[in-house]
Order: structure tokens, then C-alpha cells, then sequence
């Protein structure tokens, strides 16, 4: 019973990445319209949109470091 909990709270903590992932598709959606309409500050927009998926990122790097500490620390 315990170890069937342990693996739905690690699969919840990996549900991270599925927000991540929509954060990140809707994100260059929108940098691909910014550029469309202003192509003068590309270059603005790329530094400005590689800075928000790192932070993206790393939300889901922190979900996953999450399910295996439940997984290694709590299911041994």
C-alpha cells in the first residue's frame, strides 16, 4: 500500500514537465508573433524568450529531482 502512494506522488511531481512544456510552446508562440510584427528587435525578444524557458526548465528539472528523491529516499 505505502509503495503504491510513493509511486503516485512521484508521478505527480513529474507532472511538472507537462506545465513546462505547455509554458514553453505557448511562450515561443508568442515570440514568433513578436518577431512577425517587429522584426527590428529580434534580437531583444530571443534573449528575452531564452531567459523565460531556462526558468521553464528548470521547473521541470525541479519536478523530476523531486520524483526521485520520493522514489530513492522513500520507496528504500
Amino acid at each position: 500500500m505505502e509503495t503504491g502512494l510513493i509511486a503516485i506522488g512521484a508521478g505527480i511531481a513529474v507532472l511538472t514537465g507537462l506545465g513546462a512544456g505547455i509554458g514553453m510552446g505557448i511562450a515561443t508562440g508568442k515570440a514568433a508573433e513578436a518577431t512577425a510584427r517587429q522584426p527590428e528587435v529580434t534580437g531583444k525578444i530571443n534573449s528575452v524568450l531564452i531567459l523565460g524557458l531556462a526558468l521553464t526548465e528548470s521547473t521541470a528539472i525541479y519536478g523530476f529531482v523531486t520524483a526521485l528523491m520520493i522514489m530513492f529516499t522513500m520507496g528504500a
